[in-house]
């Protein structure tokens, strides 16, 4: 199969490649930034996408026709079918689902131009297609937590963004943790939120408020999240070594995707914990920057705060906070609220020993904070 990048990273530019690759006779679309690519690709791949998330190395993931469309149908099969705003970075796997599950529909997806605001997103909501043949037509969108963020805090004071919100018959949010209190705020709105996980490998969300999606499979070994299924990826272009590490078959033939997360299954819900890697040891005890960062992110003032580990004197390694405020008191006295609340919930250990201002959380355009650029600045 024939290999093309998108240079592009206008959405429009990446759905006609998708057409093709998807629907059609090919070539297989290549997006995101890998240095260097080959010609072809295996029989079938309709995607190669790169990505290094927020902290690791570049890796090119292979993605089959059918492993995308197992995926949006399954979408489907769940929500049900309509019409999708498209408000999300084409080159990353859950703007690139919301097109696959548009062209398995038949339908080309709203596009949200320009920079993401809540205007801009109250425009592309005004546009969408509202009724088909006589019949209504269902509608959806995908959005991270931070978009999520930015119209509850938008709908507080304007009815246009509260309506907008409404309008949607399923809001999916996924990419990192999304906080209670935000999704419990987004309802107060007239949101209907759907919390979905998953990753690149896994053709973005397969499971849907702790639920598998269709035919996917969850399973925890040694703490560790596993998935398998039909949307699961080939594996990583080129990369044998880390395509073995990553992707495993056991006695019964069964594939199994190693997330990397730390989870647990209770009664088919699966609650996900944090990344493994995301455990420092702080004075001989292990801690969880990930569950530090979730009580932290519940408190009032810091929703949209980022917790990072740096090097301590003393303990090794401390979890640091990092808050977008302008006042230094202001942000002392944050500090002191997060300290208290995750001594409750998580041990003395887990404290942020200091609070790091900034004027702006850097994000990728994945809409993920960059966790790495975040702790070059604790640093």
């Amino acid at each position: 199969m024939r290999l093309e990048r998108v240079e592009s990273h206008d959405p429009r530019d990446v759905l006609r490649a998708l057409r093709g690759a998807v629907l059609g006779a090919g070539p297989a679309a290549a997006l995101g930034e890998a240095p260097e690519l080959p010609r072809s690709v295996p029989a079938g791949t309709a995607l190669v996408l790169t990505t290094s998330g927020s902290t690791g190395v570049p890796k090119s993931v292979l993605l089959s026709r059918s492993a995308l469309t197992a995926s949006a149908m399954a979408t489907a099969a769940r929500i049900g079918s309509g019409q999708w705003l498209l408000p999300l970075a084409g080159g990353y796997i859950a703007g690139v689902q919301v097109m696959v599950r548009s062209l398995v529909e038949g339908r080309d997806p709203a596009v949200l131009s320009g920079r993401f605001t809540p205007a801009s997103f109250v425009h592309a909501t005004s546009g969408m297609r509202s009724f088909e043949a006589g019949e209504r037509v269902p509608t959806f969108t995908s959005l991270v937590p931070a978009q999520l963020q930015t119209l509850v805090d938008a709908a507080a004071e304007s009815a246009d963004v509260r309506r907008a919100l409404a309008s949607f018959d399923t809001i999916l949010v996924g990419g990192q943790a999304l906080p209670v209190r935000l999704r419990e705020r987004a309802a107060v709105a007239g949101a209907t939120i759907v919390r979905t996980y998953g990753s690149t490998e896994t053709s973005g969300g397969c499971v849907y408020d702790g639920v598998p999606l269709g035919d996917t499979r969850l399973d925890v070994s040694d703490g560790e999240v596993l998935i398998s299924g039909p949307s699961l990826a080939d594996g990583y272009l080129d990369d044998p070594e880390r395509t073995a590490a990553a992707f495993e078959t056991d006695g019964d033939g069964v594939r199994w995707y190693r997330t990397g997360d730390a989870g647990t299954i209770d009664d088919g819900v699966l609650a996900v914990t944090g990344r493994i890697d995301s455990v420092i040891v702080s004075g001989g005890v292990n801690v969880s920057l990930d569950r530090v960062e979730r009580i932290v992110r519940e408190l009032d003032g810091l929703e949209d705060a980022v917790v990072v580990a740096a090097p301590h004197e003393r303990w090794g390694q401390t979890p640091v906070l990092v808050v977008a405020a302008d006042d230094p008191d202001a942000a002392e006295r944050l500090l002191e609220t997060a300290r208290a609340a995750v001594a409750r919930e998580a041990g003395k250990p887990a404290r942020p020993t200091r609070v790091v201002r900034i004027d702006a959380v850097p994000r990728l355009p994945s809409g993920k904070p960059d966790r790495r650029a975040l702790a070059e600045r604790v640093r």
